[in-house]
Order: C-alpha cells, then structure tokens, then sequence
C-alpha cells in the first residue's frame, strides 16, 4: 500500500477571495475527487484546527492500494480539473508518499 500525504500554505488573498473562503473551496474540491478510481481505501482532507500551532493550512490523506492508483488518481480527469484552482491559491505545496507494510 502507498500513504499519500500533501500539506498546502494558501495565500492570505487569492482569487478574489480571502484565505478561509478558499480553504473550504479547496477542501470542496479534494473530497469531490475522493473515490474516482477504485483502490483508494482511505481518503481525508482536513484544514488547520484554530488555536492550534499550524505550519499549513490544509492536508490531504489518502491510503492507496499501489503507485498505479496513485497514477491513476494524479492522472484521472476530475483531479487534473482542479489544480488550477490549488496553483492560484495556494503558497506553499509539499508532499512525501511511501510505502506501507
């Protein structure tokens, strides 16, 4: 199995909308993307809680049965459909993916 995890920094204005506007779009936007391939078997979105000493403001968890659904969820329509919007908003992007036993 693959653990993927990306984390996002978004801008405090983007896209003609403040930073908390935009959070609960791109949050929108991840969960509509979370079963558009078969073998994704656990897949969360959450945003930063507040109060909270945060780095990032939004994350991604998915659990993936192997690389090629990740291929297949990077490469699928619904997915490619939204990263214009993440590019435009967001500040900072990182990501690890590794294998699970």
């Amino acid at each position: 199995m693959i653990r993927h995890i990306v984390l996002w920094s978004l801008h405090e204005q983007a896209q003609g909308a403040d930073k908390a506007t935009n959070l609960e779009k791109a949050k929108a936007l991840l969960l509509s993307c979370a079963k558009v391939v078969p073998g994704i078997r656990a897949f969360e979105v959450a945003t930063a809680t507040p109060g909270m000493d945060c780095t990032n403001d939004l994350v991604l968890h998915m659990l993936l049965d192997d690389a090629q659904v990740l291929a297949a969820y990077q490469n699928h329509p619904d997915h490619q459909a939204i990263k214009p919007f993440m590019k435009a908003v967001v500040k900072e992007r990182r990501c690890m993916d590794f294998n699970v036993e």
